[in-house]
């Protein structure tokens, strides 16, 4: 199990990208958080699986129609495990 820190950046506030997030999340058995960032970015902490959690970060560097993701920034981060599934946060 692996857990990453994903910042997004673009046009990524406003065009459903953290609803889109947490189904992607949930569709792929991925656990964490999303949430909005005040300047601008998208914060999302994920949790499962090697090849979930990268099927995950793939998404999002697409994201929803509306988005327009400019820079896509992961950082490995200890497991922790202490999501029970994903969930949009404030």
């Amino acid at each position: 199990m692996i857990r990453r820190h994903i910042l997004v950046s673009g046009r990524v506030q406003g065009v459903w990208f953290r609803v889109f997030t947490r189904e992607k999340a949930r569709e792929l058995n991925v656990n964490g958080r999303v949430r909005n960032l005040d300047d601008g970015r998208v914060e999302a902490i994920a949790e499962g699986d090697e090849d979930s959690v990268k099927d995950f970060i793939k998404a999002l560097k697409i994201g929803p129609p509306l988005a327009d993701v400019t820079d896509l920034r992961v950082s490995e981060d200890v497991f922790r495990g202490e999501f029970i599934d994903f969930r949009i946060t404030d």
